[in-house]
């Protein structure tokens, strides 16, 4: 295996290059941003909120779609996008909704504080801009919600300004053009310098979606597609043959698993009890079956947590899930009470057929499986 540039370093390809980020010396080549638009000519990915070839996109659309884009995937995303931009066709309309109806619709999609900071954003910027987005980084990243990613997104491919909206499939192939030998999470200072030295002269919207398409199809995590590449000749990573070296990535800690137990109090009526989660914090807003407190060791004392006085029989059931900073299992508990029973304070009965006004996250979507 052909050796690696230096630490914090990237390593020449074959002809000079220009000024650019550099360390211990060397600099690293600058491929042809012309090549890249034209391979994203005509290979393209036709996407829902993608405007056609020649056009741009409503601001409103490319930050629907980048904030639901974000830890999720395209074909993930398809299907939440539509819904969503058929019942808040505009900025207003979504400012307009009540949080709870966007936590509802979100239910599924996951990382719920970016249904939260999407209704924020929308509120904003329906009531202090007019219902038109900031034209500049400067002007998005103001805005609640708005990180660096999602500010140079909109502002290249909604405004044309020059900008690089660094992404995975950005980081990846930047890592690759360049051997970045600093592992992520700290390269992406290094990563976003080296990025900016790719942006072309104009199409700054293309160039970044043609960067992201570059990344999901050809420069892919595994057995990338480096003949298919247009950057395949300034590719230091593809000239040592180790492309998939690269990120480097520092290792993971090891996930903690948080355990709990879920009370899943049925009516005689079909109705179940819930309550809503705590604003602020995980699964902010959203909609529960009440459980005990999730920690890392089982309940002591179960019961104690109970929402009401009954008979809990415990099933022979877990429930697993995995959020991005630890997993959870939660062991399932299960009483049937008289129609007449009253719901204590904080919590509210909810009939099946009412579940799809509730935003209850995947995790609580597997307890209420237990329902029969």
């Amino acid at each position: 295996m052909p050796a690696r540039a230096s630490l914090a370093s990237v390593r020449p390809a074959t002809k000079p290059a220009p000024a650019g980020p550099s360390t211990s010396g060397s600099s690293a080549s600058r491929p042809d941003p012309r090549a890249l638009l034209a391979w994203y000519d005509r290979h393209r990915r036709e996407l829902p909120w993608r405007a056609p070839a020649g056009t741009r996109q409503h601001s409103y659309k490319v930050f629907l779609s980048e904030i639901m884009l974000q830890q999720t995937t395209v074909v993930t995303v398809q299907p939440y996008y539509a819904a969503f931009l058929a019942r808040w066709p505009s900025v207003e309309a979504l400012a307009r909704a009540r949080l709870e109806e966007v936590l509802s619709a979100w239910a599924g999609l996951g990382y719920y504080a970016r249904a939260r900071n999407l209704h924020a954003c929308a509120k904003a910027v329906a009531d202090a801009h007019g219902g038109a987005f900031p034209d500049t980084e400067a002007g998005l990243l103001a805005l609640p919600g708005i990180g660096p990613y999602t500010a140079a997104a909109i502002a290249s491919i909604a405004h044309e300004r020059r900008a690089a909206p660094v992404d995975g499939n950005w980081e990846r192939v930047v890592a690759r053009l360049f051997a970045v030998e600093e592992a992520l999470p700290k390269a992406r200072k290094q990563l976003r310098a080296l990025a900016e030295t790719l942006l072309p002269d104009a199409r700054f919207g293309d160039f970044a979606q043609a960067m992201m398409d570059l990344g999901a199809t050809v420069c892919t995590p595994r057995k990338p597609a480096c003949i298919l590449c247009p950057w395949r000749a300034d590719c230091v990573a593809q000239a040592q043959g180790t492309p998939e070296a690269y990120p480097v990535k520092a290792a993971k800690a090891a996930r903690p698993t948080r355990r709990g137990v879920a009370f899943l109090a049925l009516r005689a009526d079909g109705a179940v009890l819930v309550r809503t989660r705590p604003e602020k914090g995980l699964l902010g807003g959203m909609s529960e079956v009440p459980s005990t407190p999730w920690e890392q060791a089982d309940p002591a004392n179960p019961a104690a947590h109970a929402p009401l006085e009954a008979q809990w029989q415990a099933l022979n059931a877990t429930v697993g899930h995995v959020f991005s900073h630890f997993a959870l299992e939660l062991a399932v508990w299960r009483a049937r009470l008289p129609a007449t029973t009253p719901a204590p304070a904080g919590h509210r009965w909810v009939v099946p057929a009412g579940f799809g006004a509730e935003a209850f996250p995947s995790v609580m979507v597997k307890v209420l499986r237990y329902i029969d």
